[in-house]
């Protein structure tokens, strides 16, 4: 099962008042029981505690933390109710895969979806280069088919894991001007207004579910067999000039999609 990343923080904080406080505290201090939540919450968005790994069990957080059995057990159900643990009996705590909730009403970049939880995110820049413009790329960004475009390569990783593989084409200007800059900290989203200075405007977007190529699965940490959502987004500037055609293939146990959908 996994754990979904959107409103983990807000739902930990809501659920602080739900209960009464175990140890006496007063209504101006968090609960006990509240604040070994977020402690322990930290350590497993920060990768202390990785998925697929157990928690201590609750003889070693009682002595870490100094509390009773009852207090640790309403930390933990904090973390269970918000999908970041599974209890197994006579194991303990088990840590749910990290998982990132996209709104596909929204466009928004990859640190963007994880900032509501304040997980770490970066890139590992695999290349960066100029290449003849593949036919699709040509055709989604409206020039020459040869025509020297500019390809970036990079894993997107989230609290140390990595989440997808994202294959960029950008016009040549521009892509030369996003090569200068830090593609390892900052979305591409992000440079592109902040540091280039053009607004974007909107994505066409079109999923589907195949098998993994042997080296994308091999970023990925996906064994061979596995499938892999293959993305394929193509970026407008506010004038509803493309300037970022994509194919962003990403873990399924890593990700969920969300959208709103009107009855008419």
């Amino acid at each position: 099962m996994a754990r979904t990343m959107e409103h983990v923080r807000s739902d930990i904080e809501a659920r602080g008042t739900d209960r009464p406080c175990p140890t006496g505290a007063s209504s101006a201090q968090s609960p006990k029981y509240q604040e070994i939540g977020n402690i322990l919450m930290e350590a497993i968005v920060s990768g202390d505690y990785p998925p697929g790994s157990y928690l201590p069990s609750e003889s070693a957080l009682m002595k870490r933390f100094g509390v009773s059995r009852v207090t640790i057990r309403l930390a933990l159900n904090i973390l269970r109710d918000a999908s970041l643990i599974i209890g197994h009996q006579g194991k303990g705590y088990f840590v749910c895969t990290l998982q990132a909730v996209q709104d596909l009403g929204r466009l928004q970049g990859f640190g963007e979806l994880m900032a509501p939880l304040g997980v770490e995110t970066r890139s590992e820049v695999l290349s960066g280069e100029i290449v003849p413009a593949p036919a699709a790329a040509a055709a989604a960004l409206n020039i020459r088919r040869g025509e020297d475009i500019v390809k970036i390569r990079r894993t997107r990783i989230a609290a140390g894991e990595p989440m997808s593989i994202d294959v960029s084409y950008f016009p040549l200007e521009l892509g030369r001007q996003l090569l200068a800059l830090d593609l390892a900290h900052v979305d591409i989203f992000k440079l592109i207004e902040n540091e280039i200075g053009i607004e974007i405007g909107f994505a066409d977007i079109t999923m589907t579910v195949e098998p993994i190529e042997p080296e994308i699965g091999r970023l990925l940490n996906l064994k061979t067999g596995e499938v892999v959502i293959r993305t394929e987004r193509l970026t407008y500037d506010a004038r509803a000039k493309p300037i970022d055609f994509e194919y962003l293939f990403v873990r399924p146990d890593c990700h969920q999609f969300k959208i709103r959908v009107p009855r008419w």
